[in-house]
Order: C-alpha cells, then structure tokens, then sequence
C-alpha cells in the first residue's frame, strides 16, 4: 500500500474552499488501486488552519499509473504558470510505503 498526504497551510476562515476542491468528485476517483482519499482539517493552529488530505493507494504501481495517466497530466498542463490561490501559505506533499499494518481487535 502506498498512502500520499498533502499538508496545505490555509489563511484563517478560508479552509471551506480547500475542503470544497479536494472533496469533489474527480477522475482519480475512478482509477484502478484507489482505495480512499480523506480529507481532514486541524482547526487547532492558531494563527492559520491545516488541511491534511491522505490519499491511499493499493500498490505503489497504482499510483504511477495516476501520475502517468493523460488526465492527471492534462490537469499539470491547465495549471501549470498559475499562482496557487493567496489564502494557501504552502503545501507539503509526502509519500509513504506502507510496511506494517495492525488492526484493532474490534474493528
């Protein structure tokens, strides 16, 4: 399993726009390997808001072939030279290999 997480630092009271783009549906939703993309928000920040999206792949495969597909790459091209939207500070992006998973005993 494959899980990719974007961390987006967003302006005080402006975290709804970033919740409306990543929870729409979109062409990911329908590729091979896609197990689940969640959305959460850590309104604990003082001074600005996180939005942390983690995004689950079944193999590392599965992600490539979004990364190399014609509409994850049309999307780059229709971006591409665009400012990001002024109310996001920044944005990290990790990718982590899962290694070990431990379920509950009561899931």
């Amino acid at each position: 399993m494959l899980i990719q997480t974007r961390t987006i630092l967003v302006q005080k009271d402006k975290v709804d726009l970033v919740l409306e783009r990543f929870s729409k549906e979109s062409p990911m939703d329908s590729m091979e390997g896609l197990i689940d993309k969640t959305v959460m928000v850590n309104r604990k920040k003082q001074e600005h808001e996180e939005v942390v999206v983690m995004i689950r792949w079944r193999s590392v495969e599965d992600w490539k072939n979004w990364e190399k597909s014609d509409v994850h790459i049309q999307g780059h091209r229709q971006n591409r030279g665009k400012p990001a939207p002024e109310y996001i500070i920044s944005t990290t992006v990790n990718m982590y290999e899962v290694k070990a998973v431990k379920e509950g005993l009561n899931p």
